[in-house]
């Protein structure tokens, strides 16, 4: 295997920070370009001494920066991003400026450097409410929140980047990620916000019936996917792909095993009104992302926790205290 130059936007954060870490494990050299306005520090903190690892304190839309940074790089992943849906909807202008502009800008500078591939975290919430399950790629795009939309516009941009100027753009369209780092805020981290409450004795909060289904991720899977897309071939580029496990959930379920898995069945959830933009039915398709990729997840819903809760302790309720 040979050693590549990776640059990955938003390396501090939940994902980006595991995969910034199994990069330099593989041995690559790694620059994180992150301006920490939702990356923790204290995420690759243990990385900073690291023979390969290199740090760059930026915003993605400014666009001579991420340009300079891009220099003699040789592959990108561009995790940063506004990834919250209920700050989308107080604040649309700001979560198009990151998702789009910010896009934008990661991609124009990818081909003024002659950059071998730019690897797109795009997302599930593309799809909307699921029409016919499992999604599959070919999947109608029925954002339903700002935060949604903003993603899709990226989807297609890095799509038209691969059409346009030949830009290798691996689009990955990854379904609901859960695990240690994860932080329990907006509409995504419900697994880490149930755990918090639980941990902490208070009941889980389910908004509408809790009937809404996702299909969770654990993010050892998540990071073997992307790790695979370093050698995928060519012909995947400007394809999506969606990376999931093909297996649904309800919300009230997981606040049920939650309870249960931290000993405290008694914690019956709390429903309260429907929020907005929240899709209803969430699965993947994951044919593709077998037959072209090699990917098949390893922990279902029940490994994921439980390898969860082995790192929660000593950290999430830190988390918890910081925040409550």
């Amino acid at each position: 295997m040979s050693v590549k130059r990776i640059l990955v936007t938003g390396g501090a954060g939940f994902i980006g920070s595991h995969l910034t870490e199994k990069l330099l494990y593989d041995g690559h050299r790694v620059l994180v370009v992150d301006n920490f306005s939702a990356g923790d520090p204290d995420n690759i903190r243990q990385l900073f001494n690291r023979p390969g690892f290199k740090l760059s304190r930026a915003d993605i839309r400014d666009r001579s920066a991420i340009s300079r940074a891009m220099q003699n790089i040789d592959v990108v992943y561009h995790l940063a991003a506004q990834i919250h849906i209920d700050r989308s909807i107080m604040d649309p202008v700001e979560t198009i400026d990151i998702n789009v502009n910010g896009t934008l800008s990661v991609l124009d500078a990818a081909v003024q450097n002659d950059v071998e591939k730019v690897v797109l975290a795009s997302t599930s919430e593309v799809y909307g409410t699921a029409l016919r399950a499992p999604i599959d790629e070919d999947h109608p795009l029925n954002a339903s929140s700002p935060y949604a939309a903003s993603k899709v516009a990226a989807d297609r941009l890095a799509y038209s980047y691969w059409k346009t100027y030949g830009l290798k753009a691996y689009i990955m369209r990854t379904f609901n990620t859960f695990g240690p780092r994860q932080k329990s805020s907006g509409y995504g981290g419900v697994i880490s916000i149930f755990m918090e409450r639980v941990a902490a004795g208070l009941p889980p909060v389910i908004y509408g019936d809790g009937m809404q289904t996702r299909d969770y991720l654990y993010i050892a899977d998540s990071i073997e996917a992307y790790s695979l897309v370093l050698n995928a071939p060519d012909t995947v580029a400007g394809q999506p792909i969606n990376i999931g496990t093909g297996k649904e959930n309800t919300i009230l379920d997981i606040a049920l095993k939650i309870s249960k898995l931290l000993g405290r069945p008694d914690l019956k959830p709390v429903h309260i009104e429907p929020r907005p933009g929240e899709v209803r039915r969430l699965v993947a398709s994951t044919a593709l992302a077998r037959e072209k990729l090699g990917f098949s997840p390893h922990y279902d819903i029940d490994r994921g926790l439980a390898e969860y809760l082995k790192w929660f302790p000593s950290h999430g309720l830190r988390q918890w205290a910081k925040s409550g």
